[in-house]
């Protein structure tokens, strides 16, 4: 089975590409979902997380993530003990999934597919880029945040050009070309190539 990164920056609609594989029968592993799930799941990651944020990282016994937000947004060097305190267990969860699934190839979905190192377990990857304004308005309109916030949370995250470097394919997600075009030559690319 072929293993299939699908990433982008914020905003880049990396989401609504995944969904239209969806559409056709791909399975996805929505990283940045079971990142959460996990982080509040797995004991001996919710210990790791009270260790590195204190007790504040959970209230009521669920994640506490605009706390944790708080802090790794605004600091480069948490950010990054974070991910490497978490991506560890994401991809051992990855690979069990892989394992109950029958296509003949798979998706896994994340914002940080690079900054990680995630890629390197994978066969190709899928960069979704689209214009920096359009990007901003989007997250501003889905998450009512505020420019500057989306801003520099873009900041933190490796710039398409960086990416562009790693990645096997290109889908230009500007609301003017056709997703559904794009997705269906890889479709065919990915069936081809397992």
């Amino acid at each position: 089975m072929l293993k299939v990164g699908l990433t982008g920056g914020i905003g880049s609609g990396k989401t609504t590409v995944g969904e239209v594989f969806q559409q056709l029968g791909v399975s996805i592993y929505a990283s940045d979902d079971r990142a959460k799930a996990l982080m509040t799941e797995n004991l001996s990651l919710r210990s790791g997380l009270v260790s590195l944020f204190g007790e504040q990282a959970f209230m009521n016994e669920t994640l506490n993530r605009s706390y944790i937000a708080s802090k790794v947004f605004s600091n480069s060097q948490i950010l990054a003990k974070l991910n490497t305190l978490v991506h560890p267990f994401v991809e051992k969860d990855f690979q069990a999934w892989c394992m109950c699934q029958t296509g003949a190839y798979v998706l896994k979905e994340a914002a940080i597919l690079f900054e990680s190192g995630a890629y390197k377990g994978l066969d190709e990857v899928v960069l979704v880029e689209a214009p920096i304004e359009l990007r901003v308005n989007r997250v501003i309109s889905r998450d009512g945040s505020h420019r500057e916030d989306v801003v520099a949370r873009m900041e933190m995250q490796w710039s398409d050009e960086k990416k562009k470097g790693l990645s096997d394919h290109l889908i230009f997600n500007d609301e003017k070309s056709s997703l559904l075009e794009q997705v269906l030559k890889l479709h065919h690319h990915f069936n081809q190539s397992s």
